[in-house]
């Protein structure tokens, strides 16, 4: 991040006692002891006017970002439909021959974006993207869960991997030069990395899991269901610890960030780009964040999902249960990370958020109230 994008909060209408609150309630777990480090942005008008860094992190660490990455490859991925490129009506199968398989034919591209595609558990470990033959055989493997558009459930990786090679396919390049060489240096975002470079790997912190996990009978008191078990396990996101993962860019998890950057990338799903680069047209955008899913519904809490094209929508006043804050408005969008990782921008304000930490809290409830606290502040903070 340049000395130009980092002004003032004042220059940006930010309140110094709202800031402060907010800093606060970030640095809280931090001076605890539960949390390593924690990490925050906050960013308008296409700058950063609130950048600090708590605990084991400096302001150049990267901080592994997990699902937040979607809103990036997405946004990778539109650029192919502003182009005409690509089309969301297209069935994935016609553009990718090996994925047509076990009723898999009917997918369309939109419902990748979505987590419509009814393929949300089918497994792929991150190496096996450098084998194409290995690649091309896990899309084969793949079934249905249930018909494709036929209900909501989040995918964690495997449709992102298909939007992946989707990018390849219809670019020409592979999804990491694209996301690169077309989104990430046009906007000058160097300490944002979908595919971290061996020369960046020092400054990427390791994830830790900290704290302990409820019990079944924890989430019964509270009268809450208990969270299925996925693939997002302590074994996986650990794996994020190994070099080779991280040099993969995994398209659904695999980012490296500090929350300066990630704040301004946010800004630039809003604006359309950064300091006079352009890369989203505004109806480009517009349709990006326009809701698709309609009434489904998650099946956890039975929330309607509100999605866009890779992003997540705020919505009505079950918004915190897409992980956004209290005093968000119904517009905000973007798209958080496991252990806790919050990336948002909010166009009724033009305030983006980045918080970030390498500490897991394998308290679930614990965390999902923190990250509501620390957007509702952040939310707030403009004088």
């Amino acid at each position: 991040m340049s000395n130009e994008r980092l002004v003032e909060p004042q220059s940006l209408g930010l309140n110094p006692a709202k800031v402060d609150k907010l800093l606060q309630r970030v640095r809280r777990e931090v001076d605890e002891g539960l949390l390593p480090a924690a990490q925050v942005a906050l960013a308008r008008h296409g700058k950063i006017g609130v950048f600090e860094s708590f605990g084991e992190v400096t302001a150049t660490a990267l901080t592994p970002i997990f699902s937040a990455t979607k809103a990036i490859t997405s946004a990778a991925a539109w650029l192919l439909f502003q182009e005409g490129k690509l089309a969301e009506h297209e069935k994935v199968a016609e553009i990718i021959p090996e994925f047509g398989t076990n009723g898999k034919q009917e997918v369309t591209v939109e419902q990748l974006f979505t987590h419509t595609a009814g393929f949300p558990h089918a497994p792929f470990r991150p190496v096996q993207w450098l084998d194409k033959d290995e690649r091309y055989g896990r899309f084969a493997q793949w079934r249905l869960t249930w018909p494709a558009g036929s209900r909501f459930e989040y995918h964690p990786s495997s449709s992102m991997w298909v939007i992946g090679e989707l990018i390849e396919r219809r670019s020409g390049q592979s999804f990491v030069d694209f996301v690169k060489q077309r989104v990430l240096q046009p906007l000058q975002l160097d300490n944002l990395f979908v595919g971290l470079p061996r020369a960046e790997n020092e400054r990427a912190l390791a994830c830790a899991y900290v704290g302990k996990p409820l019990t079944a009978q924890d989430y019964a008191d509270m009268g809450m269901p208990e969270p299925p078990e996925t693939e997002v396990t302590e074994q996986a996101l650990l794996s994020f610890n190994d070099f080779a993962v991280r040099a993969v860019g995994v398209p659904g998890g695999g980012g490296y960030a500090n929350a300066a950057d990630l704040a301004l990338f946010h800004q630039a799903l809003w604006l359309g780009g950064l300091d006079g680069v352009e890369l989203w047209r505004e109806d480009t955008l517009r349709s990006a964040r326009r809701i698709r899913t309609g009434d489904l519904c998650d099946p956890l809490f039975n929330k309607v999902a509100n999605r866009g094209l890779g992003i997540i929508i705020s919505g009505d006043e079950s918004r915190s249960f897409r992980g956004f804050g209290k005093t968000n408005s119904a517009l905000a969008f973007g798209h958080n990370g496991a252990g806790g990782q919050l990336a948002w921008v909010d166009p009724a304000t033009g305030l983006s958020l980045a918080y970030l930490t390498p500490g897991h809290d394998r308290n679930g409830v614990r965390q999902a109230k923190r990250g509501v606290a620390i957007s509702s502040l952040a939310a707030d903070c403009l004088s």
